[in-house]
């Protein structure tokens, strides 16, 4: 397949995966890479997914997918199409590369039946133009424990908590994850070998800290939870500073949830807790002492694009019933463009082609950031991006739009 440059995008042979993998790499600042994680990308990567576009014999531009299934409200896992690898050389910007991969990425996923493709952005300014819409946002912090105590739940001083290695318990960890997937929109169900991502331990990424360290919640026998975390030791002028970092943390109840953050505020010789990448209504925040010493911190995450708006739409469930006709505007997958008649509740929903008149007007961008319920219609109006053509029609919308929960996307990808 041929772009508007001389360029020639193909579809990716294994014999071509390390020349593929690092040109993403130097795309991506060109910092040291293990054979680790080189072999466990490459045991991921869907081949016939995967893109490479040729100038001669240089390579100028790579792209991806994994074929993933996304939680969505209600509960429904809908098969998803995980963009990732998108790098262009410096040398061939604004040749038409990424619009290539882009549209060869979105037909495909089209052709194999995925409703939704998702993406975390490097640079978020790029991946509007392409329909995209930032869906789902994360939470950071930086906690100082010396100051800041977390109240515990109810059955906490009945969960035991224990070191294990990471890679001994892998499989029940993996299980509390599963379990907890149809739990959060926005949460992805992993094929078989992704489990062992949230292993990879390179020391050239841990930036001084410790290798991956694991504890799991336990109660009756059974795992109920696990925090994956790295510790670095500091010492100042008044003697030990150090800080844990958590990584990863899953549990099934409240009280195994705070048996694991009451061990993470209690490492030894630990001042600092630092957290990245929790749902922004992670529960801990209303456990804390005093919320402002932990220094929370929102930021854009997971970017959502409907490729079939009456297959995605249909999919979720809404919070209240809706009755509402969508006019959407979709100049890069145009078999989207036009009226549909939304219909639903919290059981299911209908979304048809329709010719009645239209109550909302709005582009697919705004429906990918809307779809997994974090971002408002309400908001999107306000900035000017939908429009109500019937009144009323907005607030009604708006409120069926919403999750009980907040989306969150996991890991990146």
């Amino acid at each position: 397949m041929g772009t508007d440059h001389g360029t020639e995008l193909k579809t990716l042979r294994p014999e071509e995966f390390d020349r593929w993998w690092d040109h993403v790499v130097r795309a991506f600042g060109g910092g040291p890479a293990s054979t680790e994680e080189r072999e466990l990308d490459k045991s991921l990567t869907e081949f016939d997914r995967s893109l490479a576009v040729w100038d001669g014999d240089t390579l100028v531009g790579t792209s991806g997918a994994f074929s993933f299934r996304m939680t969505v409200p209600g509960g429904a896992v809908v098969p998803t199409a995980g963009v990732t690898m998108v790098s262009v050389a410096a040398t061939h910007r604004r040749r038409g590369v990424l619009t290539s991969m882009m549209r060869r990425l979105l037909d495909d996923a089209r052709a194999k039946g995925e409703p939704l493709a998702a993406l975390f952005a490097s640079e978020p300014a790029i991946y509007g133009r392409f329909g995209y819409g930032m869906a789902t946002f994360q939470l950071n912090a930086e906690i100082d424990t010396g100051r800041v105590t977390p109240a515990l739940p109810a059955g906490t001083d009945e969960v035991r908590v224990r070191y294990a290695s990471p890679a001994d318990v892998l499989a029940e960890c993996e299980a509390v994850y599963a379990a907890l997937v149809p739990r959060r929109p926005g949460m992805l169900a992993r094929r078989p070998g992704w489990e062992r991502a949230g292993l990879l331990d390179p020391e050239s990424e841990r930036e001084g800290a410790s290798a991956l360290q694991c504890v799991v919640a336990e109660r009756d026998g059974e795992v109920t939870g696990y925090a994956r975390f790295r510790t670095k030791m500091g010492w100042g002028p008044s003697g030990h500073d150090g800080t844990v970092t958590l990584e990863d943390l899953g549990a099934l109840d409240p009280a195994s949830e705070g048996a694991l953050w009451r061990f993470l505020f209690g490492v030894d010789l630990m001042t600092t807790l630092r957290v990245r990448g929790r749902p922004v209504d992670d529960g801990w925040q209303h456990l804390v002492s005093d919320l402002r010493r932990c220094l929370p911190q929102q930021r854009d995450a997971g970017y959502v694009r409907l490729v079939d708006v009456g297959a995605a739409l249909s999919a979720r469930t809404y919070l209240t019933p809706v009755d509402v006709v969508l006019e959407v505007e979709d100049a890069f997958c145009p078999w989207n463009a036009g009226r549909w008649r939304l219909t639903g509740d919290a059981k299911g929903a209908s979304c048809e082609r329709t010719a009645d008149a239209a109550d909302l007007a709005l582009s697919v961008r705004e429906l990918g950031a809307a779809y997994l319920g974090g971002v408002s219609l309400l908001a999107l109006a306000a900035a000017g991006r939908v429009r109500e053509l019937r009144p009323g029609t907005l607030a009604e919308a708006s409120v069926g739009f919403g999750s009980a929960v907040a989306p969150w996307l996991p890991h990146g990808f």
